[in-house]
This record gives C-alpha cells, sequence and structure tokens, in this order.
C-alpha cells in the first residue's frame, strides 16, 4: 500500500539536496570548530557557511544567529535566558494562550522563580490582538513571546505589530518562527523582533539543529553551561553538520520559497474544498485568518479526531489531531479550546499539514479517504458533541 505524508508540521522527510551535503559533511568535517588547527578551521568555515545561509533566508546578519539544538532549546534559551539577564528586582511576561508548549512551559519555569506571566487569549480568528498585547503590558514587564504560525491551526500572528507594542514599554519581543520560516517569507529585520526561534527538522534539514536569532545587543543569560561557544550563548561543541544542512535547507528555501508558497496554498485550498464538498457538517477551523500556506486544520462534527487517525493511517495516510509534542495527552488540544471550541469539538478537529512531496493526486485521494473514513465512522462510533 503506499503511504502519503499529511504531518508536515510535525516534522519534514530530509531532503536529496540536504542529504548531498549532510553525508558528506559527517564523513569529512569532523573537526571541532574552535580548535586552531587546519582541520578545526575547516569545521569553523563549514559552520560559518551554513550560519550565513540561514540569516539570508531570514534576512539578518548572519552573526546574530546562534546554532542550536531546535526549536525547544531556542525558546527555552530566548523566554528564561531574556528574562534572567534583565537585572530589574520585578519581572513580567506576556505571553499568548496559543503558544507552543517550548514557550508556555518556560514560562511556566519562569513563574516557579517568582516571575509574573500574563497570557493573552485569541478569538475565534486564532490571532493575537495588538491591542490586547498592549492592555497586558506593565511598567515591569521585560519580555514579550508571541509566535509567528501557529503550529496547529496555521494562522498568522501580527509580530511586526506586536514588536512595536512591545518596545514602547522598553520590553523584548520574541517570536517562535519555527512554522513560518521557510514557509512564508521572513524579514527580521522588517518586523523589528529581538529574537527569533528556527528548527531544522520542520525545514527540510535533519532533527537536532535549530538557530535562535538574537538582535545585538540583546543579553542573554545561558541555560547551557559550559564553554563559550556561539558567542557565549550556548555552551557545547556546534553539531557542525547539522549546521551545513540546516544552511543548505535555507539556501534551497530562498530560492524556491516563492514557489513553493504558491504550490501548498493551491494543493491545501484544493484539500479543503474537497473535504467540505464531500462531508456533511466539516467546519476548517479559523478559515478566515492568514495561515500559513500548508496547513489546515478541519473539525468533524459527530465523530472523535483519534479514530479517524487511525482509519486514515490504516488507508496510507498520515495526519495528526495537533502538536504531535503533546501526543498522548488525555486533554484537548490548548489551542482549538483557546480558540472557543468545546472540549469534544476540540476532539474532532483533524490537522493536514502539506509539503513538498504532495501533490494533486495525493490530496484527491485523501479528500476521497476523509469522506470514506467519516461517513463510516459516524455510523459505527457516533459522538455527541458537549462541552
Amino acid at each position: 500500500m503506499p503511504r502519503f505524508y499529511f504531518d508536515h508540521n510535525a516534522t519534514t522527510p530530509v531532503s536529496a539536496e540536504v542529504l548531498d551535503v549532510l553525508v558528506p559533511a559527517l564523513a569529512d568535517v569532523y573537526g571541532n570548530a574552535s580548535s586552531i588547527h587546519q582541520i578545526g578551521q575547516s569545521a569553523k568555515q563549514a559552520l560559518e557557511r551554513g550560519r550565513r545561509r540561514l540569516g539570508d533566508l531570514l534576512r539578518c546578519g548572519w552573526k546574530n544567529i546562534v546554532i542550536t539544538s531546535g526549536g525547544t532549546e531556542s525558546d527555552n534559551l530566548a523566554v528564561i535566558g531574556a528574562v534572567r539577564a534583565s537585572s530589574r528586582s520585578s519581572k513580567h511576561v506576556v505571553t499568548s494562550a496559543i503558544e507552543h508548549p517550548a514557550v508556555l512551559k518556560s514560562c511556566a519555569a519562569l513563574e516557579c522563580e517568582g516571575v509574573a506571566v500574563t497570557y493573552v487569549g485569541v478569538g475565534a480568528d486564532g490571532v493575537v490582538s495588538p491591542h490586547d498585547i498592549k492592555r497586558a503590558m506593565r511598567p515591569d514587564t521585560v519580555l514579550v513571546s508571541v509566535m509567528h504560525a501557529n503550529n496547529e491551526v496555521g494562522t498568522l500572528q501580527p509580530i511586526g505589530e506586536i514588536a512595536a507594542v512591545a518596545h514602547e514599554s522598553g520590553a523584548l519581543f520574541h517570536s517562535d518562527g519555527v512554522q513560518a520560516a521557510g514557509k512564508i517569507p521572513v524579514n527580521l529585520s522588517a518586523f523589528g523582533v529581538d529574537l527569533y526561534t528556527i528548527s531544522g527538522h520542520k525545514m527540510q534539514a535533519p532533527k537536532g539543529v535549530g538557530a535562535l536569532y538574537v538582535r545585538t545587543g540583546v543579553k542573554l543569560m545561558p541555560i547551557l553551561h559550559g564553554g563559550r561557544h556561539e558567542q557565549g550563548m550556548r555552551a557545547g561543541t556546534e553539531n557542525v553538520a547539522g549546521a551545513v544542512a540546516l544552511g543548505r535547507a535555507a539556501e534551497w528555501c530562498s530560492e524556491h520559497g516563492a514557489e513553493l508558497e504558491f504550490q501548498l496554498a493551491a494543493l491545501r485550498d484544493r484539500l479543503e474544498r474537497g473535504i467540505l464538498s464531500r462531508v456533511p457538517s466539516a467546519h476548517v477551523n479559523c478559515a478566515g485568518s492568514a495561515r500559513v500556506p500548508n496547513t489546515t486544520n478541519i473539525r468533524f462534527d459527530g465523530i472523535d479526531g483519534e479514530p479517524l487517525l487511525i482509519a486514515l493511517d490504516l488507508r496510507g495516510f498520515a495526519v495528526s489531531s495537533g502538536a504531535a509534542c503533546s501526543s498522548g495527552a488525555v486533554e484537548p488540544s490548548h489551542v482549538l479550546t483557546a480558540i472557543g471550541l468545546t472540549r469534544s469539538e476540540a476532539r474532532s478537529s483533524v490537522r493536514f499539514s502539506l509539503g513538498r512531496g504532495n501533490n494533486e493526486q495525493q490530496v484527491d485521494a485523501l479528500i476521497e479517504a476523509v469522506s470514506e473514513s467519516v461517513i463510516q465512522l459516524r455510523r459505527i462510533a457516533p459522538v455527541t458533541v458537549h462541552a
């Protein structure tokens, strides 16, 4: 049975062009980038090439990029590192109710240290209002953290406006860009962000490498303790091969991103139209909002999402009920309840996230599989919608 992958927001396959540079880097560029001998300096050069390519994609200075192990570490370093570095005696953080757990749990950790945190809600559109952020600001606010694109419903946040609000009050602004970079144009210089998170495995590089953009002048207290790697912000011998791979992935996105964005938006729209026309009582969550082009989150009244995932998997389709990082959670998605869905409505929602490997034939086959599976589940395992 052929298998088709529609879960690219969870992770992406490593692309052929990334493998072409990753394998030689693992085999040949084995030096420590901090060593002064020729082998070490060859590794240093490869590391910096990867950093430069990522800087080109993000439209920012390459020297402002700190290589990390991935999105979670970058979020932790940004949120915890920025707040701990503040010299204020009283500290307050503003974030949103729809952030990734890497941000939410970093904030929870800060609360255990006595830091006050305000979690700003969203409406049914899944968009964080700059006005709500402004109302949440306090004289002791040191950091605002709002994601660029939501991982579950795909909504894009007005990070440029929110950054301006934060700066008006003298606070730093961090954005988790894990689900945005490589899918839409990102111009960090224009956005005015202070800190921005990237993850390699969301853009067809391998797992275990990511980055944090740190604007010049922003102070962070390291969360890893050891050598003075990455300008003293991230201890540990750098993952040179990972940085090479991330740089190549960024280079591909710089060259082909506009074309890919158009293709994915067309496929997503085809998928939504097909499902809504074939499946009664199906609803696209946050349909009217600006979203990344590859993501749709659809609610199917009268069924539970988990049996639908299993039914689709048996038919050869990999999809998701939400954030893969929260798989196995008993509670419904915090994002979907934040936009106003009931617990049962949230559980009846499924995320489809497309990528480079998908095409119209796969989308049409998925539409057919969803239609047949929902009809069957509504017949044999109906669910009553309640709060």
